[in-house]
Order: C-alpha cells, then sequence, then structure tokens
C-alpha cells in the first residue's frame, strides 16, 4: 500500500523544510503535514483518520513534549491503528537512544539527521531500517 501521510514533528524549522524536500524529491506526493510542537501533532492525530498509509517521523530533543514523550502518548492512539509507522528521525547517533527507541513497540526505525533521498526512498518502500 502507498504511503499517503506523511507527519514531520521537529522543532526546528529548517530542519523541516530540508527534509520536507528531501521526501518530494524522493518522489513523495501525499499529503505532509509538519509540526514544531509535539501536542500539536498529538492534536491533529487524534483528529485525522489514520491508516497504514501514515508515517510520522519524529525528533527526539523538543522543548516541551520530547519525542520519548510523545511516542508513549501516540501509543494510546495506535491501539485503535496498530498500523500507523512511528520512525525516529533524529541528530541523536547515541548507542542509549537507538536501544530506547528499539525497546519501544510504537518505534519501527531510527535515523540520524539529515534524511537523504536514499533513505527517503525506503522509507516510502516500507523499509524501516535503522541507519
Amino acid at each position: 500500500m502507498k504511503i499517503e501521510r506523511i507527519v514531520l514533528v521537529d522543532d526546528s524549522e529548517s530542519d523541516n523544510v530540508y527534509h520536507e524536500l528531501i521526501l518530494r524529491r524522493a518522489g513523495f506526493d501525499g499529503d505532509l503535514a509538519v509540526f514544531e510542537q509535539g501536542e500539536h501533532a498529538l492534536d491533529y492525530l487524534a483528529a485525522q483518520p489514520q491508516g497504514p498509509d501514515c508515517v510520522i517521523l519524529l525528533d527526539i530533543n523538543m522543548p516541551g513534549m520530547d519525542g520519548w514523550a510523545f511516542a508513549e502518548a501516540v501509543k494510546a492512539l495506535m491501539r485503535s491503528d496498530p498500523t500507523v509507522i512511528v520512525v525516529m528521525l533524529t541528530s541523536s547517533g547515541a548507542d542509549s537512544d537507538r536501544e530506547r527507541a528499539a525497546s519501544l513497540a510504537q518505534i519501527q526505525g531510527y535515523l540520524t539527521k539529515p534524511l537523504t533521498v536514499e533513505q527517503a526512498k525506503q522509507l516510502l518502500n516500507r523499509r524501516w531500517v535503522s541507519a
């Protein structure tokens, strides 16, 4: 099934602009919702019907609700739709962050910024490999 929606959650406006450009260059032509605050992204997700066509790209280090808190909060939303895919997209290459992400069932992948066109193509082809 084709990915039709990507939700990008990152407090960095410049990273969001860059990652949107990379996703489009990789061939993504669906809806792209961008949020600089986790709370706003959760409100959006709660109000929108989700499905296997939705991928959330999530930063770890954000003010207010960080990526870990967001991942825990989105877990409740995923109970009603376990096919929503969450992939960490962060500047942290720390082994402890990778291990923590791997230990959470709701997180299917871990990528280190910046996202490349090749990584974006893998995401669009539903390959949730860590890099």
